[in-house]
């Protein structure tokens, strides 16, 4: 076993490898970005070393520097975690070359499952089923428009290169094509640094079922049981869970062996994921399930297949790529239970999943039986633009599917997250779902059912805002008593500067000009003989509401939402409709990839008018209103921060014309 290990990561991932590699009696050597400098992977290891600036390619993407690292400070190994240069061949090579074992397959291994065309081409030689489409070398837009009918439609233009949904776009209709295919070549060559893409059959009431295996370098390879990860949202994976629903044993051996073939095909060593897809409309089924790719590292859903095991996957990445063998045969992998991972992101649900950004005020993640937590952070850490925006995951184990999800809405519940906005509602109505709960469910399921997920906005919660301004008025009376006075105050203070609201004609009533998530808002205090009283639009503040208190706002949390209530100033203009003042802010930050409009363009209420890039991902902004655009105040390839002007539009100009 190896004496030290540097963890070429971050977050989460970087935690949970030094949770292991300490309890293994390994030096954990973490490496951090300037803006993680004080993160909480940095804290768990026994030193770190600082990488290079905040931007990914700078720091946690240059390999030289890792190396140099790693050499400076003797370790032995090098673990990738998953993400940034988990699956890049050319940092495996760089590890082999300077005498440090890296904790992941051979790059030759990685170079052959990296590119899903040629991963699909060697699949088929190998006899593993996959999904009919085009996987050729050829990438000009009127092939590939050809070969997309010839395969039919709907279909599913993705990257060669890469994973994690990004630049994967499902196309309905033939006329819809061209825009999808520059949208997934674009996203692809900044996401990867490779444009080309593949063509496939988009697969009806499709599932997302993947096989765990382990290989060493004694040539033995194995497979630990599937993983049903269909719950996705723009083929995002947000819930997963093992044993698959429906599964039977005969399928499970099925596609083990499927898998177990795949990694023998490319020579594999280390843990691995082979992914398939499989079409559930008349139940799984073993002619109905097509190889999609391998993930050549471990995945962020490996704690379902852990806890169902028994064992450390960590552990054994470490154990095999110290050259020892398997500690087990296949008839000897367990299966006990079930579990399942929800994925909880700084992102806020109601605004299309916009990531979150700013300072985690309170963290309290759960705990209980049958419950675990893998986070990246702690109370007082930031949500940078930068990286990912996943805080943690929690896992919930139970001898039963519905034990394991009975536990898993109870520790969402539990879940306090106050700062950015998180999905931790989103997740429990997940939970709730009936046609989750029956463990029928397709990878569809979230898009098609945002709605009623709230993935839509939900609009104000006016009993959290009376919940907030209420606070605020018992902190203003505390504040306000002699006893928390300075004594020469006190003092002097008479009956006439009580803060009770008490007049002689009885109740008063007093309206309060508040910004709740920054829309204007009148609360309503009533002072009585009984105390204060707050209401917005008729709704008393409620007696679920938990009220945390910021340094210049009030945070409330009520069934998973947060609610941010603070005053309002005097110079805030009563009305503030921000769609009809024709200006379009950036929502997050993050880099202008492309302004599609110029001054003086005519443009229609929800036309596309520029792209911005955040957490990897493009996001498109559209036109509040219908007008002329008048200018433009940002600049392609600049950094913006949440709030920039991109730039305006004039409703006169239009109605001029």
């Amino acid at each position: 076993m190896f004496s030290s290990v540097l963890i070429a990561n971050r977050g989460e991932i970087a935690c949970r490898i030094a949770r292991t590699a300490r309890r293994l009696g390994l030096r954990c050597i973490g490496v951090y970005s300037d803006v993680d400098a004080g993160a909480r992977h940095v804290r768990l290891c026994d030193e770190a070393h600082r990488i290079g600036p905040a931007p990914a390619s700078e720091s946690y993407l240059a390999i030289d520097r890792l190396i140099e690292i790693a050499r400076r400070t003797g370790a032995e190994c090098i673990h990738p975690g998953y993400g940034f240069l988990a699956e890049n061949p050319a940092f495996a090579e760089a590890c082999a070359a300077a005498g440090i074992a890296f904790v992941g397959p051979p790059a030759a291994a990685i170079q052959a499952m990296g590119l899903k065309d040629r991963a699909k081409a060697l699949m088929e030689r190998a006899g593993v089923p996959v999904v009919p489409g085009y996987y050729g070398e050829r990438q000009d837009p009127k092939l590939l428009k050809e070969k997309a009918y010839e395969t039919g439609y709907p279909l599913l233009i993705k990257p060669v290169a890469g994973g994690g949904g990004k630049g994967m776009r499902r196309v309905d209709r033939h006329a819809d094509f061209d825009e999808a295919l520059a949208t997934a070549m674009r996203e692809g060559a900044a996401a990867f640094g490779d444009a080309r893409v593949l063509i496939e059959r988009f697969i009806p009431a499709p599932r997302h079922i993947e096989i765990q295996v382990f290989a060493d370098t004694h040539g033995n390879t194995i497979h630990l049981n599937e993983r049903d990860c269909s719950l996705q949202r723009r083929h995002q994976k947000v819930v997963e869970e093992a044993p698959a629903p429906g599964m039977t044993p005969a399928l499970r051996a099925a596609m083990g062996a499927a898998a177990v073939e795949a990694a023998r095909a490319v020579g594999y060593v280390g843990a691995g994921t082979v992914e398939f897809i499989a079409d559930s409309s008349t139940g799984l089924r073993r002619d109905g399930f097509w190889f999609m790719e391998m993930n050549t590292r471990l995945q962020v859903e490996h704690p379902v297949t852990e806890a169902t095991t028994g064992l450390d996957l960590v552990e054994w990445q470490f154990r095999i790529a110290a050259g020892e063998r398997l500690p087990m045969a296949q008839s000897e992998v367990p299966l006990d239970g079930h579990a399942i991972e929800a994925r909880i992101y700084a992102e806020d649900p109601e605004r299309g999943f916009l990531p979150s950004t700013g300072r985690l005020l309170v963290w309290e993640p759960p705990d209980g039986e049958g419950i675990r937590v893998d986070s990246g952070v702690d109370a007082g850490d930031v949500v940078t633009p930068f990286y990912d925006p996943m805080l943690a995951k929690v896992i919930a184990h139970g001898a039963s599917r519905d034990a394991a999800l009975a536990r898993l809405t109870q520790a969402l519940a539990r879940t306090v997250a106050v700062g950015p906005r998180t999905n931790v509602a989103f997740l429990s109505a997940l939970c709730a779902a009936e046609a989750f709960r029956r463990g029928t469910v397709g990878t569809g399921f979230i898009d098609s059912n945002l709605s009623a997920l709230g993935g839509v906005p939900g609009g104000i919660d006016h009993g959290a805002v009376a919940s907030g301004v209420a606070r605020m008025i018992e902190r203003d009376v505390a504040r306000l008593t002699p006893e928390s006075m300075p004594d020469e105050e006190a003092a002097a203070a008479s009956p006439w500067d009580a803060v009770d609201g008490f007049q002689l004609s009885g109740a008063r009533v007093v309206a309060m000009p508040v910004m709740a998530d920054g829309e204007p808002i009148v609360a309503m205090a009533t002072f009585g003989a009984d105390g204060i009283a707050v209401s917005v639009a008729s709704m008393p503040a409620p007696a679920d509401a938990r009220i945390f208190e910021g340094p210049n706002q009030i945070y409330v949390l009520r069934g998973g939402r947060q609610t941010v209530v603070r005053r309002r100033e005097f110079a805030e203009t009563a009305i503030d409709n921000h769609d009809a003042s024709g200006v379009v802010h950036a929502p997050m930050h993050g880099k202008v990839l492309a302004v599609l409009v110029e001054p003086g363009a005519e443009v229609r209420k929800s036309q596309r008018v520029a792209v911005i890039e955040a957490m990897k991902m493009e996001h498109a902004l559209t036109a509040p209103i219908d007008g002329i655009v008048s200018d433009i105040a940002a600049q392609v390839g600049s950094q913006v921060a949440e709030g920039a002007v991109i730039l305006r539009i004039n409703p006169a100009a239009a109605e001029a014309r």
